[in-house]
C-alpha cells in the first residue's frame, strides 16, 4: 500500500503545487502565485504553517482510538467562521512556517509515539505541501492511516488528487443554506461546493470501517456543530447525507458550541446551544434513519 500511495503521489505532485501558481487549491480561487511567496485569503505562500503537533485523545473514538490520534494543526483557514472556537489558529494565524520535510518528520515522530493516524486539521489550503511531504515520509516508512479533517470548503479537483492517498476523510457539513454561509463564513457558496466535496469523499473511501479494536480503517465522517436557532441548518444536512450519499454515514453531531471570536457579540450566536434545540437535531438523525455515529449527552 505505502508504494502504491508513493507512485500516486510522485504522478501528482507537480499538478497539486502548479496550482499554486494561480492559486485555485481551494474553491476561493485567489489566483495568487504562492510559490514566488505571494498570498491570498490564507496570508499562506509556498511554505506550510504549523500550529501544534500531538497526539489527540479527544476525538470521536475510532479516531482517537486507545493510542490518540496525531495530530497536525495547520495554521490559518479558507473560512472566515464568526464563531470558529479554534480562531487563535485559524484566523489569527498563530503558528510558525515549516519545510516539508520539518512536516514528514512531525509525521513520523507521531507514528513512533503509537498515533494511530496522521489527523491533517484544516489542511484544505495546503494540500500541495502536505502531498510533498507525504512523499518523503513514505520513504522513511510511514504506514499509518491518514486523516482529512476539514471545514468542509474543498475542491473536488483537489480531493481527486488525493483519491487513494487518504484514507479517513473527516469534513463539517456546518449549513444547509447558503445565505448562512455568507453571513456566518464569509463564503456564499458554501452549500453547494460542501456537498459535491463530500460526495467525491464518499465516492473515494466509502462508508466508516472500523476494526475490531474500534478504530477506524477507512470511510467518510461527517461532524455537524448544532447552532443555536437553526442556524446550521440541521435538518437539511441529515436529509442530503440519507437521501444523496448514504443512510449508513456515521455522523458526529456536536453539542458543544459556545460564543467564541467575533459570535461573542452576535445575537442568537451569543449563547449556546439549548437542551431543547439539541434535542430537536437528534430526533432528526432517527428521522432520516442515520444511525451510525455519535451524539452528546
Amino acid at each position: 500500500m505505502t508504494s502504491k500511495k508513493l507512485a500516486l503521489l510522485e504522478e501528482r505532485i507537480d499538478a497539486a503545487y502548479k496550482m499554486l501558481e494561480s492559486c485555485h487549491v481551494c474553491p476561493r480561487r485567489c489566483g495568487v502565485n504562492r510559490i514566488k511567496g505571494e498570498t491570498g485569503a490564507c496570508a499562506l505562500g509556498r511554505n506550510p504553517a504549523v500550529s501544534s503537533v500531538n497526539l489527540h485523545f479527544g476525538e470521536e473514538p475510532p479516531i482517537s482510538g486507545y493510542r490518540g490520534s496525531g495530530t497536525i494543526f495547520f495554521t490559518s483557514c479558507n473560512l472566515r467562521c464568526v464563531f470558529c472556537q479554534n480562531y487563535p489558529i485559524s484566523q489569527l494565524r498563530h503558528g510558525r512556517e515549516v519545510s516539508v520535510r520539518d512536516l514528514a518528520d512531525a509525521m513520523l515522530k507521531l507514528q513512533d509515539r503509537g498515533a494511530h493516524n496522521i489527523n491533517f486539521v484544516t489542511p484544505t489550503h495546503l494540500v500541495p505541501q502536505i502531498m510533498d511531504a507525504l512523499r518523503i515520509a513514505y520513504e522513511r516508512g510511514l504506514e499509518i492511516p491518514l486523516v482529512y479533517n476539514t471545514g468542509g470548503y474543498d475542491s473536488v479537483e483537489m480531493l481527486r488528487l488525493l483519491d487513494g492517498v487518504v484514507e479517513i476523510y473527516m469534513p463539517d457539513m456546518k449549513y444547509s443554506d447558503s445565505e448562512m454561509g455568507r453571513k456566518y463564513s464569509g463564503i456564499p457558496d458554501y452549500l453547494q461546493v460542501n456537498r459535491e466535496a463530500i460526495k467525491e469523499m464518499h465516492r473515494q473511501v466509502g462508508d466508516l470501517v472500523i476494526d475490531g479494536d474500534g478504530v477506524a480503517r477507512k470511510g467518510l465522517l461527517v461532524r455537524h456543530l448544532v447552532l443555536p436557532e437553526g442556524i446550521a441548518g440541521t435538518e437539511g444536512v441529515l436529509k442530503f447525507l440519507a437521501e444523496e450519499v448514504s443512510k449508513d454515514t456515521y455522523v458526529s453531531l456536536m453539542r458543544q458550541y459556545f460564543p467564541a471570536y467575533k459570535a461573542v457579540n452576535m445575537p442568537p450566536l451569543n449563547r449556546r446551544v439549548t437542551e431543547e434545540e439539541y434535542g430537536e437535531a437528534v430526533e432528526l438523525l432517527e428521522k432520516y434513519g442515520l444511525t451510525r455515529g455519535w451524539i452528546q449527552e
